[in-house]
């Protein structure tokens, strides 16, 4: 089965992730939803763009931490920089509006995914989370966007707590476009994605470069201090347990750093 398809009907490109059996993300599959996306930006015959999962009940777990695990620094640096700034990349210059269709669970980098699009629309049964913490890691990106949709106090319950939250909070929170019966998400991300279709072409490509420069605060110089950050904590004796744990099934062992 391959990671990433797309197919286009009438003007709507829908790419579908697809790797069982959580939709966790590796640097390959990252890298071939960024080039999906990029072919979809490049192909005058689209006019809007639906990113969606495959998988019944997993929009994306986050980062697949088998793919983590022991990696050097350089190799980290080299996952979040396609994650987080090739995927804000090619969406800044897509030129065309993108719709995340949420349905079951989105985590971690689920959630990078889902804001990297124009619009969120999910299920009434998905769930959201930014559970990093649990194994010693922190979603990075979530630092720099999440305090300004949320506001600073919020942001930091979700993020140090690592708690799943509902369809209808998350929407109350700002972090969704719009909640719909779990059966209607793929019609209604259609739906909106037509929408956005019908209008001029030229003038969506303009105004969307305006919003995304508009609401751009600064988002390189952030991301790339949160990604040293990142780094830093994953070469860590308690993140590295933490990931072996997730692994391995079992309860990390918190121990105190040595020479306490």
């Amino acid at each position: 089965m391959t990671a990433v398809s797309t197919t286009v009907t009438d003007g709507i490109a829908r790419i579908e992730l697809a790797r069982p059996p959580v939709n966790a993300l590796n640097l390959a599959t990252i890298r071939t939803l960024v080039d999906a996306l990029r072919a979809a930006g490049a192909d005058p015959a689209v006019r809007a763009i639906v990113l969606a999962s495959g998988i019944p009940r997993r929009f994306c777990a986050g980062l697949d931490l088998d793919h983590v695990q022991d990696r050097s620094v350089t190799d980290m640096h080299e996952v979040l920089s396609a994650l987080y700034v090739e995927m804000n990349d090619v969406q800044a210059r897509l030129g065309k509006p993108t719709i995340a269709a949420v349905s079951g669970a989105a985590r971690g980098a689920g959630m990078t995914l889902a804001i990297s699009c124009d619009v969120i629309i999910a299920g009434e049964s998905a769930t959201f989370g930014y559970p990093e913490i649990d194994v010693g890691l922190i979603p990075g990106i979530h630092f720099v966007h999440l305090p300004r949709i949320v506001g600073r106090h919020r942001a930091f319950e979700l993020l140090f707590s690592g708690r799943s939250f509902g369809a209808q909070e998350a929407l109350s929170l700002g972090l969704l476009s719009r909640v719909v019966p779990d059966g209607e998400v793929a019609a209604a991300a259609e739906a909106m994605a037509r929408t956005f279709a019908a209008k001029s072409p030229e003038v969506m490509r303009l105004a969307r470069a305006a919003f995304h420069r508009a609401c751009d605060t600064d988002y390189r110089k952030g991301i790339a201090e949160i990604v040293d950050v990142f780094c830093m904590i994953a070469g860590t004796p308690h993140s590295r347990e933490g990931v072996a744990a997730f692994v391995e099934k079992r309860p990390p062992a918190w121990r105190p750093p040595q020479g306490d």
